[in-house]
C-alpha cells in the first residue's frame, strides 16, 4: 500500500547480540518507488546507528525530498533508554502542512513546510519499510567500527503497528490533488498533528538533553542555512563545531552503492580465477 499523508506509529525492540561495537543500522522508513522516482524519490527515517558497549544507544532522523539526498535534513540524538531491553513506540506524522517525529509519546522534531522548500519537502506517495543494514562506512564513529558478521544474525522486533492515511493506487505516480483531502483535513485534526505548549516543552527539553547533531546548524554543509530551520541563538552556539559528522544518505543511494561494490568484487575474483587457470 502507498500512502500520500499519513500517522505512523509502531514499538520496536532493537535485539543485537553480544558486541562491544556494531555498525548495523536498524530502521524503519517511509520511501517512494526507487523505481517510478529513481532520481528524485522521497524518503522520511527514524534510525538506530551503530552501538559501542557501554555507550549511549544513538539514532536520527532523516528528511529527504525530491532525492534530495545531497541537502539531507539529519538531525542526531542519544536515547534515554537501552531500545534492546523493552519495547518503545516511534511514530511519524507526515502531512502537506507538516512533519512531526515522536518516540514514547513525546515529540523530538518538526519539520513545517516552507514554500522556499519547493520539491526538498516531502510530497510523492510512500510505502513503509523496515530493515537492518550495514552502515559500516558511516555509522559508528564514523566508520571507525565495522560490522562483525561473526556475531550475527543481527534483529528487530516490531509490533503494534497503527497506520493511518490515504491509501492510493501503488502503480499510480501522481494521484488526483483532491483524492486524499478528506484524509488530509482528518489527519490535521488528531491532537497528534498540534504540538501543544505543553509538548513543545517536553520537546525543548528532549532536544537540549539528548539531540547532539542538527543539519540547521551545520555550517560545512549548508553555509546559507536552510529555508525551513528556526535559528535558536544558544543552540547555534552548542553546534557550532558539529558539522563534521559522516552521514550515508539515503538507503536507496546506499542500496546502489552496494549493489555496485558486489559487481566490482565479483570481477576481481573471476580474473583472479581466470590467472589462476593460466
Amino acid at each position: 500500500m502507498k500512502v500520500t499523508t499519513l500517522s505512523l506509529a509502531m514499538a520496536i525492540l532493537f535485539v543485537p547480540r553480544m558486541v562491544i561495537a556494531s555498525a548495523s543500522s536498524s530502521t524503519f522508513i517511509l520511501t517512494s518507488n526507487g523505481d517510478v522516482f529513481e532520481k528524485n524519490h522521497d524518503e522520511l527515517d527514524i534510525e538506530f546507528l551503530g552501538n559501542i558497549e557501554g555507550k549511549p544507544w544513538r539514532f536520527q532522523t532523516n528528511v529527504y525530498g525530491n532525492g534530495s539526498t545531497n541537502r539531507g535534513r539529519e538531525e542526531r540524538y542519544n536515547l534515554w533508554f537501552d531500545p534492546s531491553k523493552e519495547f518503545h513506540r516511534y511514530s511519524i506524522l507526515w502531512t502537506a502542512k507538516n512533519i512531526i517525529f515522536y518516540v514514547d509519546e513525546v515529540p523530538i522534531r518538526e519539520v513545517v513546510r516552507n514554500d522556499a522548500m519547493g520539491g526538498d519537502y516531502p510530497s510523492k506517495p510512500m510505502s513503509l519499510y523496515a530493515t537492518i543494514w550495514d552502515a559500516s562506512s558511516w555509522a559508528t564513529n564514523g566508520g571507525k567500527y565495522k560490522v562483525n558478521y561473526e556475531y550475527a544474525p543481527f534483529t528487530s522486533e516490531f509490533k503494534d503497528l497503527v497506520l493511518d492515511g490515504c491509501a492510493i493506487d501503488p502503480i499510480q505516480k501522481f494521484p488526483n490533488s483532491t483524492a486524499c483531502s478528506e484524509t488530509d483535513t482528518w489527519l490535521e485534526s488528531r491532537d497528534y498533528a498540534v504540538i501543544t505548549p505543553k509538548s513543545r516543552s517536553a520537546m525543548r527539553r528532549f532536544r537540549q538533553r539528548y539531540m547532539y547533531y542538527s543539519y540547521c546548524y551545520d555550517n560545512v554543509r549548508y553555509p546559507i542555512t536552510p529555508p525551513e530551520c528556526a535559528v535558536d541563538s544558544n543552540e547555534k552556539q552548542r553546534f557550532r563545531n558539529t558539522g563534521r559528522l559522516r552521514f550515508g544518505g539515503s538507503h536507496r543511494k546506499q542500496a546502489r552503492m552496494e549493489r555496485a561494490r558486489r559487481k566490482r568484487r565479483s570481477r576481481a575474483a573471476a580474473v583472479s580465477d581466470d590467472q589462476t587457470d593460466m
